[in-house]
């Protein structure tokens, strides 16, 4: 990670912290801004696009192994926190979510303010994923809560609902069960890019570790919660001139072209980097965004993308968009309808799967899907855009395979970030998949 992540006053805990631990600084130093953000609450906020945007992040650590010491980055900054805001620690830090509704219970059970500012910390965040995949609810709050939403649990009795709620999340994972776990549904519904994931790995070998001087410690703490209790007392962050340059410098240098894995889960990098930016202004005590906030932010984020690529960036080509593509390829204009869509996967492809791929054709324009009314249940048919034409090269105008998403297949594309790329409503385009 490069040293601008490691400015100001997160670069001082680092500093002090990193040496006496075996812990990755970049997992310290992520741990410590989603920390700090979970210490001060939604009110000191950034909008873009008229969606507010605070310092609430959740981020995931990846190692290679059990051995990269994920545990023990938030173990070390934990300490950190509970000096600087020992609420937070004993009263506001949530593990073992086990559904959507336990964890809308548990905070409909606190007082609103302060108190449903959480902390959620998964030492096993495989297993919250297993959860999500099984449970649209969980992935939906977890969803919701990161964009601000009110959470609401519909499929009962008796409905719950709670509002100003303000959930970041912690996880730690290796990169082999992350690959296993996020599954195609989490990365195409906008959960996977909600989420900042850090690569790190054991810094260094500490045979009887090494502890923090409590005369130092004190001190720090004392800084972080000074830091905490200014932010709380602001409210709508604003960028400086050289602070807007530098955003719009990094806006504009942002690849809305990225496909497969890779482009679903850094789909969110203006919103992303926004947020990490807004925390570092809050550290330095500051209401104006400047540049150098921008830079580690920034600084931050390439470190994130360049763990996206180590994890899923080997992916191969997704077969079902590349088969579906064929297949249309071949029906020429008449296209192909629903059921001969599932055919060509011997009608063992969920809905939502063959749903995505269409999305995915025609965010890119090369295919498009239209309903037809039967006068009974409506039959959906999809073909090509220009289907039949050539151009000069032969190529029927359209996109290689070889240029096509990897698997499994995102939908973040299909959503309307064009218009609102930093909107809390990012869902994807509702097209059709109940033709199955």
């Amino acid at each position: 990670m490069r040293a601008a992540a490691f400015a100001g006053l997160a670069g001082e805990v680092i500093a002090l912290v990193a040496p006496r631990t075996e812990a990755d600084q970049a997992g310290l130093l992520t741990s410590f801004l989603v920390g700090f953000g979970a210490a001060v609450g939604p009110r000191p906020h950034a909008i873009a696009d008229g969606a507010r945007h605070p310092a609430r992040l959740n981020l995931v650590l990846v190692g290679a192994s059990s051995r990269a010491r994920k545990g023990t980055s938030w173990a070390v900054i934990r300490k950190v926190l509970a000096h600087s805001d020992p609420d937070l620690i004993s009263r506001r830090l949530i593990g073992g979510i086990a559904s959507g509704e336990g964890l809308v219970a548990e905070l409909r059970r606190r007082e609103e303010g302060d108190d449903r500012n959480v902390l959620v910390v998964e030492p096993e965040i495989s297993r919250l994923l297993r959860t999500a995949s099984r449970s649209a609810s969980l992935s939906a709050l977890l969803r919701q809560a990161w964009d601000g939403d009110e959470l609401a649990v519909l499929t009962r009795g008796k409905p719950l609902r709670v509002t100003a709620a303000n959930v970041s999340v912690i996880g730690h994972i290796t990169s082999e069960e992350l690959r296993r776990r996020l599954d195609e549904t989490e990365i195409a519904n906008g959960f996977g890019n909600r989420m900042l994931f850090c690569w790190v790995a054991r810094s260094r070998r500490l045979p009887l570790g090494a502890d923090i001087p409590q005369g130092e410690l004190d001190l720090l703490g004392v800084r972080v919660s000074d830091a905490i209790e200014k932010a709380k007392t602001l409210g709508r962050l604003s960028f400086s001139d050289e602070g807007r340059q530098a955003w719009e410098t990094f806006y504009h240098s942002v690849d809305d072209n990225l496909g497969g894995v890779v482009g679903a889960l850094v789909a969110r990098a203006e919103a992303q980097l926004l947020r990490l930016a807004v925390t570092y202004a809050l550290l330095d005590g500051s209401a104006l965004i400047e540049a150098q906030h921008v830079e580690s932010a920034e600084a931050v984020w390439d470190h994130c993308v360049e763990t996206v690529h180590r994890v899923f960036g080997d992916e191969q080509p997704d077969r079902v968009v590349t088969v579906l593509l064929t297949a249309l390829r071949s029906a020429g204009p008449v296209g192909l309808d629903g059921s001969e869509q599932r055919d060509l996967f011997h009608r063992h492809l969920s809905g939502s799967r063959l749903a995505a791929a269409r999305e995915q054709l025609r965010a890119r324009g090369i295919a498009q899907t239209i309903t037809v009314d039967t006068g009974g249940r409506p039959r959906i048919v999809t073909r090509l855009v220009n289907a039949g034409q050539t151009d000069s090269s032969g190529s029927d105008g359209l996109w290689s395979l070889s240029s096509l998403p990897r698997s499994p297949l995102p939908s973040h594309q299909t959503e309307p970030e064009a218009g609102a790329f930093l909107g809390s409503d990012n869902r994807a385009v509702s097209e059709v998949s109940r033709d199955d």
